[in-house]
């Protein structure tokens, strides 16, 4: 068994090769795995057999649809049906491989960085929409196996022989190809059945009451993952008249549903509307039509159980805004207080969450109390009680975190719950869960105790004007004030939130992504904790935030906590492997004049940092022109920090052959540098210009005959060898030293100037330094350097020593002969 479970994995191995994946294909391997998996038991072998298909799809069109014809769509989707995650993920990749080859999905990904710029060059345009045009062709004639892979994928999202796990993969299929620059799904799918399938998927109930042969198996995740696929559709209807057609299809649904006179029916139709009010508001908005707000509110009065969880839920969903919090809980408060009072637990926690959002409809504004002070706590103290109590089931615990993501926008409950140790870690544990039902109550909650939400800058004036007029001014509460902010983030960070937060991170929903980056963000924002970061995983999860699946502002917080990262930890440990290269992009992004220049700050201290690593992550610098203009752009700033940071992360990036290169070039990046030396405005950018000075004429002969170039160059190197500072000094000592050896020509240059007495001077200092108990080392090092160079102008015979003048002398005594002392002029002009 372990010599087949070896081949199967060399198997592997020879795929992820192209000349290797050519001999497998050549050797006729679809047909013998298709065979193999029809008998084969063995979970590990299968596994490495679908991962075989997976990097044959990856190699090639034509192999993709060999692949697909050979093994058929139903293969697949057999191969899927596990609740093995491994097996899922690795089958989805497989399927994921094959729609991208028959897609040419690199057509379109080779330009997308380049349409995230401003500005973009004709030429490119044209190329852009040559490659579109050739997508599209291809798209056209593959249509065959690319409709079928997408008509099994969605007849099967409501299959009653799958597993949940199954189920959510065929559903993050379709949330994946959705987009009009993927497959465009989203459109494709207003043909067919599958917003009425999803739809159904979304009506589930996973309650023993509903469980009977015919039901679907779905995870606690499930109803999640439908809801936000049902977001992404509707973002793709990008008009009128489609998003009219989507609202329609699910308008048909809804109105089957209430045809059907069973209760069972109404009972799905509600909880298929809460799923959309929580995920996809705009949609489930559409359906609370006449009639359908009433249902809810007569089923939350009924004594059936069922119809009282799922009427609780859905008023609840549908107060997302305040207005709309105020007007549905007019009429339904009471009744969500007689449900509180319910004996069943799972009723009683979702009324409590009911009463949780009339409470925080004043958000953080200290002056709007809903209910009489001291009730918000007393509601927090019941979402706790549930949280902490090792008996209740996830659900209660789920329900509790989401009445506290409502509580917590109240500073007085934010202390409460921060000195709380035990629910703070109840609340950390329902996060390791990852489960996507317990994502938006947990991150939530975490946002407001770190008040990492924006806040609205008020302008004095408009403030003064609202006073006049006597409107309603928000007042922050003296408890959100920076110094008890800092104080709940240092406890939550000590205890662990990251490893919640990476859990959480595999959520689809960009929203929810985005308020992950934040709590991330501001975790980072202390440096003490940015090594808890790391060792929890956050550094990987925050690559992922900010390179995709988030929202411009979401990546934007996960950069700027990467680069926070960046500038204190070891960047081997905190980005090991690739994962150093590709943390440069966000990071460089934050390098835009829009950002604030606080992350512009961060950023360019976080590229010197990386760029000290290793040439790959040099050259993923300097070869992309956009990151490395940016950072030379700065070293222009007239702010001295931004200045600086940009200084030392060009000195960095000096150690490489290719801006050794670039330097060289036509261009006067050397002169400037030169100049650099000279800036009498802060030390710190003098050392790291001189040293940028040193690394560059070591490597090259050419610089250093470019040092000239500068008309300042003998007074810039002159200041460096006279600063008082002997760190800078050596470097000065270091430049000279390389010209000297850069020939004769540049030599000279050298010792015509007053850099030969410098020299000199240095050298008697270190000498006389020599006489006291503890020598400097630098010094040392220092009249070494100084002595080498004046070692090279002695060689050419520009400098003599001091018997070499003597002998000279006597050698030629004529020469220093002194002419008689001239007599003074006479008056009158007489001889």
């Amino acid at each position: 068994m372990d010599k087949r479970e070896k081949a199967a994995d060399n198997i592997v191995v020879l795929a992820k090769e192209t000349a290797g994946a050519d001999c497998l294909y050549d050797f006729d391997i679809v047909q013998k795995i298709v065979k193999l998996m029809k008998v084969e038991k063995n979970a590990k072998i299968r596994l490495s057999l679908v991962r075989v298909f997976g990097y044959l799809a990856k190699s090639g069109m034509e192999r993709a649809k060999a692949i697909v014809n050979a093994a058929g769509v139903p293969f697949f989707l057999n191969a899927l049906n596990s609740k093995d995650e491994e097996t899922i993920t690795a089958v989805s990749y497989v399927i994921q491989c094959l729609l991208n080859s028959l897609s040419a999905i690199h057509l379109n990904e080779k330009w997308k960085e380049v349409r995230k710029n401003k500005r973009t060059t004709a030429d490119e345009r044209k190329s852009m929409r040559a490659d579109e045009v050739k997508r599209e062709q291809i798209i056209k004639d593959n249509s065959l196996e690319l409709g079928s892979i997408m008509k099994v994928i969605c007849f099967n999202t409501t299959s009653r022989t799958i597993t949940g796990e199954a189920r959510d993969a065929l559903i993050n299929m379709i949330m994946k190809n959705c987009p009009y620059d993927e497959l465009n799904w989203a459109e494709k799918l207003l043909e067919t059945d599958t917003v009425a399938r999803l739809m159904e998927v979304a009506s589930e109930i996973n309650h023993p009451q509903f469980k009977y042969e015919s039901c679907m198996e779905i995870t606690e995740s499930t109803k999640t993952i439908v809801g936000v696929t049902f977001g992404f559709l509707f973002e793709q209807m990008y008009d009128d008249k489609r998003r009219a057609s989507f609202t329609e299809l699910v308008d048909n649904y809804t109105q089957e549903q209430l045809m059907d006179p069973s209760i069972e029916s109404k009972v799905r139709l509600v909880s298929a509307i809460t799923t959309l009010l929580q995920n996809a508001p705009e949609v489930g908005n559409s359906q609370l039509k006449e009639g359908v707000l009433q249902m809810m509110l007569v089923m939350a009065q009924s004594e059936d159980y069922m119809q009282q969880l799922v009427a609780c839920e859905a008023i609840i969903a549908a107060a997302n805004k305040k207005k709309d919090a105020t007007a549905i809980l007019n009429q339904g408060l009471e009744i969500i207080k007689s449900l509180y009072k319910s004996k069943d637990d799972h009723i009683k926690v979702r009324a409590l969450v009911g009463l949780c959002k009339v409470g925080a409809s004043g958000g953080s504004d200290a002056s709007l109390r809903p209910f009489a002070d001291g009730s918000s706590t007393k509601l927090a103290e019941a979402c706790r009680r549930f949280l902490i109590n090792p008996g209740k089931d996830d659900d209660l615990r789920r329900w509790a975190a989401e009445g506290l993501s409502f509580l917590t926008m109240d500073a007085d409950v934010k202390e409460k719950l921060i000195e709380d140790r035990a629910a703070i870690e109840a609340l950390i544990e329902l996060g390791k869960t990852g489960k996507q039902n317990v994502a938006f109550g947990v991150v939530s909650t975490l946002v407001n105790l770190t008040n990492s939400f924006d806040k609205q800058e008020i302008n004095p004036e408009m403030l003064e004007l609202a006073k006049f007029a006597k409107h309603h001014i928000p007042e922050e509460h003296e408890l959100d004030d920076q110094d008890f902010v800092d104080k709940r983030v240092a406890i939550l960070g000590s205890m662990g939130i990251t490893s919640a937060l990476v859990a959480l991170s595999k959520t689809e929903s960009q929203n929810l992504r985005e308020l992950i980056s934040r709590v991330l963000n501001a975790v980072c924002q202390q440096q003490e904790l940015r090594g808890f970061v790391v060792q929890q995983g956050g550094s990987k999860a925050l690559v992922q935030l900010a390179l995709e699946g988030n929202t411009d502002r979401g990546k934007r917080f996960a950069a700027q906590a990467l680069s926070r990262v960046g500038i204190t930890q070891d960047p081997a440990i905190a980005f090991p492997g690739q994962r150093s290269c590709d943390v440069i992009r966000p990071i460089c992004q934050l390098l835009d004049q829009d950002c604030e220049a606080l992350e512009n700050f961060e950023a360019l201290m976080a590229l010197g940092n990386l760029a000290t690593l290793n040439e790959s992550v040099r050259l993923r610098i300097l070869k992309e022109s956009n990151y490395i203009q940016g950072i030379e752009d700065y070293t222009f700033e007239e702010h001295v920090l931004l200045r600086r940071a940009a200084v030392q992360c060009w000195t960095n990036l000096c150690s490489s052959p290719y801006q050794v290169t670039r330097c060289e070039g036509k261009n006067d990046k050397v002169k400037y540098c030169v100049l650099m030396c000279g800036d009498d405005s802060d030390p710190e950018i003098v050392k790291a210009a001189s040293g940028a000075l040193a690394m560059l004429t070591e490597a090259s002969t050419k610089i250093c005959e470019k040092v000239f170039e500068s008309s300042q160059w003998e007074e810039c190197l002159l200041s460096v060898l006279a600063n008082t500072d002997y760190n800078v000094v050596i470097r000065g000592a270091v430049v000279v030293y390389n010209m000297t050896q850069a020939g004769e020509n540049v030599a000279k240059k050298i010792f015509e100037t007053q850099i030969m007495e410098v020299l000199q001077a240095q050298v008697l200092q270190a000498n006389l330094d020599m006489g006291n108990a503890q020598t400097n080392p630098i010094l040392q090092k220092i009249k070494t350097i100084c002595q080498k160079a004046l070692d090279e102008g002695h060689k050419y015979g520009f400098i003599r020593t001091q018997a070499e003048a003597i002998e000279e002398a006597e050698r030629n005594p004529e020469e220093d002969k002194i002419e008689p002392w001239m007599p003074a002029p006479k008056a009158g002009g007489a001889q």
